[in-house]
């Protein structure tokens, strides 16, 4: 088990801020999993899970605890028949990376969840999602370390209380579970229209008939990479703030004030990204935190290594939406805990 201290924040996440953490450990084994716990209760410190630290902040007082860095490897295919794919992922596996080993036989179910920087051990905890594709429509089964019991548990998918953004993980049971893997069942087919305007867009302009899931993470891919900015080049979090999610008597009363609404049969959503460019605040910057020309739901750190600064821009734009529009928006990144 690899224990280092006094680890800067700021290198272990996308937004490049935050001060020290105290104690990061690297999780490359189930054992490492248990002596990192055991040594957070002997030193009685909180712990953190990170994977590739694209959605969390650090705070400028840093963060006197543990990070465990997660880094467990593997990917086993439980069961494989022509209609079906039981595939498992060990939870630090680099999350698009799975989506290409999974789909690559035509199996569908997360082809537009392609290119989001993240883990797979965050995909059931944040329950990642885009382009009308959701982690939990093919979670099968969460493999976690419960750190209250210290032993290993499993999750169904109904136990694992699953909605947008949301998950027993990061709500009810925050910080218990080390989750250690992750099972899917992908079905072999293809995504059908109607697709999200931007891929509808890109399909018309681009004339594709082929839906197949290959395909389709081409497509996807190609719309991330001109719109939102690689974390691992440009500082930022993705996307900075959560979309929001309407009643069918909210999306009439928001259609109303001609603001355009997404519906499904599911769901009703105002596109959040819509309203920040409203507001005029597209390309400009405040307290040297642009929001990104191509996606206004997109923060780059243009030169600040405080935390305090990126609050600072955040309050303006929240500020500015509530005045214009009426709805408060809600920051999607975590924050490590601070004073």
């Amino acid at each position: 088990m690899n224990i280092r201290e006094n680890v800067k924040i700021s290198t272990l996440t996308t937004m490049c801020i935050g001060g020290n953490a105290r104690y990061v450990i690297e999780i490359n084994s189930l054992e490492d999993i248990k002596e990192a716990y055991d040594f957070a209760k002997q030193h009685q410190l909180p712990t953190f899970i990170l994977g590739l630290g694209a959605n969390t902040l650090g705070k400028d007082e840093g963060f006197d605890g543990i990070i465990l860095l997660n880094r467990l490897k593997g990917t086993e295919i439980i069961e494989k028949t022509p209609e079906t794919l039981k595939i498992k992922a060990m939870s630090g596996e680099i999350w698009d990376d799975f989506v290409e080993t999974a789909i690559i036989d035509g199996y569908t179910g997360i082809e537009a969840l392609s290119a989001i920087p993240s883990t797979v051990g965050a995909a059931p905890v944040q329950n990642i999602g885009a382009y009308g594709q959701s982690a939990s429509d093919t979670i099968t089964s969460v493999e976690a370390y419960d750190t209250k019991t210290a032993t290993t548990v499993t999750f169904t998918p109904e136990e694992c209380h699953f909605s947008y953004r949301r998950s027993i993980f990061n709500h009810e049971a925050k910080g218990r579970f080390f989750i250690i893997s992750v099972t899917f069942c992908l079905n072999r087919g293809e995504m059908k229209p109607p697709f999200y305007h931007s891929v509808e867009k890109y399909i018309k302009n681009h004339q594709i008939t082929d839906f197949s899931p290959q395909n389709m993470r081409k497509i996807i891919t190609s719309i991330r990479a001109d719109k939102l900015p690689d974390p691992a080049v440009i500082p930022s979090a993705g996307s900075f703030f959560k979309n929001i999610y309407l009643s069918d008597q909210e999306a009439d009363l928001a259609e109303a004030k001609n603001i355009p609404v997404y519906r499904s049969k599911n769901e009703n959503k105002i596109n959040s990204g819509w309203l920040i460019e409203q507001c005029g605040l597209k390309g400009k910057i405040l307290h040297n935190f642009k929001i990104s020309e191509k996606a206004a739901l997109v923060l780059i750190n243009t030169g600040s290594d405080k935390f305090s600064d990126l609050a600072a821009a955040r309050q303006e734009i929240i500020n500015a939406v509530r005045e214009k529009f009426g709805y408060t928006l809600e920051q999607e990144p975590e924050e490590l805990p601070g004073d």
